[in-house]
Order: structure tokens, then C-alpha cells, then sequence
């Protein structure tokens, strides 16, 4: 099949057209409201965060209703497309489809070129979704982890190196520790050195 013959780096397209075009696309596109946007490529870190999130999610839900998607699986809402860095949805989707409207959880990564797109826009189409539960945001450069929930109103909760993030929506539990493995940034090399630290000071006098 042909690509089509519309320009599919355009800015500003519609609705129709941004579906017909993605799969042609050299990049990512997100869409909303009538204009597209290309996304950055990410950096290891957040690959490493992504990857150890998605790892948890899909191990647990292995035999379940429930299905964790990586970043090529679309989320629509309203007239807007997203791409997160990790999605669960319990639909039994199509093995064809491109986007889901019925996601339960969403997570994203934030670096400094996302940050203002994730905690702004994206939270409130999100948070728009019947069907979501949880959003979860996962600084890459320092370690922070946001979680917002439909149960407490979209009240934030925070949680840091030593926590365990209690994954509602899905029943998980995760460790902050286990969000940030093989992560390098200050905050979790202290972390490392402090329990390396207390670790040999733990060991028996020879």
C-alpha cells in the first residue's frame, strides 16, 4: 500500500488525515485538536524507566483481564491522540487496533521538553477518561514519582527512594527503587552509596 499523498509532516490536518498518515510518519505524532505535533526522541534514562515500569506491569498481569501496551499504542480522547509511555486497558482490544479510548492506567515519564505537555494538557484530557483510574508521572532526571487518582479526586500523591507505590488501579505494588534500576541521576547514586554504605556497616566484626 502507497502512502498517501497528503504532506504527513504537516502542522495543522484533519482528524482523518493524522490517522491516515501515522503509519507513514519518519516520527511520532500526537494530535490535538486539529494540529500535530512531533515528538522528541527520548534518551536512555527514560527508556530505562519506561522498560522497568512496563516490565512490572506486563509480569503482573500475565493471565489477567488487563494488558500493558508500551509507547506505540495510542490513546484517544475526544479529538485528541497521545502516545504515553505506558498504558494498561482491560478491553480485550482488537489485535488491528492503533488507539485505545479506555485505558485505566496511564504513565509518563517527564523530562524538561514533556514536562509542561504532561502535567498540563495531557492531565486534563486525561483525567476526561471514564474508564481511567490512575495517572502516574516518573521525573527521569531526579526521582520523583506522581501518582493521581479518580478515588481521592485527582489529589497528587508523592513518592520517593524507599517508597512503594501502591498501584491501584491493577493491584501492584512497585518500589520506587525498582522505577529507578540501573537509573544514574544524583539522587538514586546517593541512594546506592547510603545503603552500600549501611550495608558494611552491618556486617560482623571479623
Amino acid at each position: 500500500m502507497s502512502p498517501p499523498a497528503k504532506d504527513y509532516l504537516s502542522q495543522q490536518m484533519s482528524e482523518q488525515e493524522y490517522l491516515d498518515s501515522e503509519p507513514y510518519s519518519d516520527v511520532k505524532r500526537e494530535y490535538i485538536d486539529g494540529y500535530v505535533y512531533a515528538m522528541a526522541g527520548a534518551r536512555v534514562a527514560h527508556n530505562r524507566i519506561t522498560g522497568n515500569v512496563f516490565s512490572a506491569l506486563n509480569v503482573h498481569l500475565k493471565g489477567k483481564p488487563c494488558q500493558a501496551y508500551m509507547s506505540d499504542m495510542k490513546v484517544k480522547v475526544g479529538k485528541k491522540y497521545f502516545y504515553p509511555d505506558t498504558t494498561v486497558d482491560c478491553s480485550n482490544l482488537a489485535d488491528s487496533s492503533t488507539f485505545t479510548e479506555t485505558p485505566r492506567l496511564i504513565v509518563e515519564v517527564l523530562s524538561k521538553s514533556t514536562r509542561r505537555m504532561d502535567e498540563t494538557t495531557k492531565r486534563m484530557a486525561y483525567m476526561q477518561i471514564e474508564t481511567l483510574q490512575e495517572y502516574i508521572l516518573i521525573e527521569q532526571d531526579f526521582v520523583k514519582v506522581e501518582v493521581i487518582r479518580r478515588r481521592v479526586g485527582w489529589l497528587p500523591e508523592h513518592y520517593y527512594l524507599g517508597d512503594t507505590v501502591h498501584i491501584e488501579s491493577i493491584g501492584l505494588m512497585l518500589s520506587v527503587e525498582d522505577i529507578y534500576d540501573r537509573i544514574q541521576n544524583e539522587d538514586v547514586t546517593d541512594w546506592l552509596n547510603k545503603k552500600a554504605r549501611e550495608a558494611q556497616q552491618e556486617q560482623p566484626m571479623s
